[in-house]
């Protein structure tokens, strides 16, 4: 599969409270056209962002482009299965449906709440071409190895790993995960790069994020000590004429990773476009890391572990 450099996420097109805005297809068609017309055309999902709310806006937007030109990627969540032996295949249907396809390009398991469980659900699934790559979410080192044993059996593989992964939260490489990635040829997805808007700049103590918002309740009370980093994100990139938000993206690419930026307005497009093609120095790759662990803040999520 041909990947472009950085996936477009469509996690807050889910409407569910996380981000503390609403979104349609008609607010978010310039976004679609100006992310495929870039070449970006890997697109993220998931049932759980808003119970299938992501899946059918983005399905609108995709449903004239001829289905060879997309790369669509979407979840399985356990915590919302329905109960039953067939639970994956109720699930993958419905978002088939939602996206107008037959099939999806990356299939992931969303959350380890049970590999020996989940993980021979997906098997059938990839043996009738429903999914063309496997992949698994928020797993740490040693479930993801399970996986890979149980799927090596039957013939298969996981081609990708997908967790949280940012300047202040560098857990699945002190882990092992990014070299276990490296030498398995799996892609690793990195999500919530730009820690959900708090590395972009666009935040600090004098801008907060919008009340009432998971956002706010998690970034707000240490934007004092974020700013730190980020006045050096933007320091580096005086240099290469970019924002913290494209340093923070284009430090997730040369580590290695894919990293999936969210994108609601045209503007996080042509940032992507401007990251993609910045390539940062050993030095200043350090500098930025040395100043996240001085900070020592915590972004791991409610739904997250740390991965050690």
């Amino acid at each position: 599969m041909n990947l472009p450099k950085i996936a477009m996420g469509a996690w807050a097109w889910g409407n569910d409270g996380t981000f503390g805005d609403s979104y349609t297809s008609a607010d978010l068609k310039n976004v679609y056209e100006t992310a495929m017309e870039n070449g970006f055309n890997l697109w993220d999902t998931a049932v759980a962002y808003g119970m299938g709310v992501s899946e059918s806006v983005l399905g609108e937007l995709t449903r004239e482009t001829p289905r060879e030109n997309l790369i669509l990627s979407t979840k399985f969540t356990p915590q919302i299965e329905d109960g039953t032996p067939k639970a994956m295949e109720n699930m993958i249907k419905g978002s088939m449906e939602r996206l107008n396809t037959d099939y999806i390009d990356i299939y992931w398991v969303h959350n380890p709440m049970d590999v020996e469980k989940y993980t021979p659900m997906i098997i059938p699934l990839a043996k009738r071409g429903q999914i063309k790559e496997i992949g698994v979410s928020n797993h740490n080192l040693s479930e993801i190895k399970r996986v890979n044993e149980i799927l090596n059996a039957e013939g298969l593989k996981i081609s990708a790993v997908q967790n949280h992964f940012s300047l202040l939260n560098r857990s699945s490489e002190t882990s092992g995960i990014l070299e276990y990635c490296k030498e398995n040829d799996i892609t690793f997805y990195a999500y919530m790069v730009l820690e959900q808007g708090a590395l972009t700049g666009k935040y600090d103590t004098a801008h907060l994020f919008p009340e009432n918002s998971d956002r706010a309740n998690a970034y707000n009370p240490i934007l004092g000590e974020i700013e730190k980093l980020v006045a050096v994100m933007k320091e580096t990139g005086e240099k290469y004429n970019a924002s913290a938000a494209q340093i923070a993206t284009a430090w997730a690419i040369a580590k290695g990773t894919l990293p999936i930026i969210g994108v609601t307005k045209t503007g996080h497009v042509t940032d992507a476009v401007k990251a993609a093609d910045i390539v940062l120095t050993e030095d200043e790759i350090k500098t930025m890391e040395n100043m996240a662990d001085s900070i020592d803040v915590s972004t791991i999520r409610y739904w997250e572990k740390i991965m050690e």
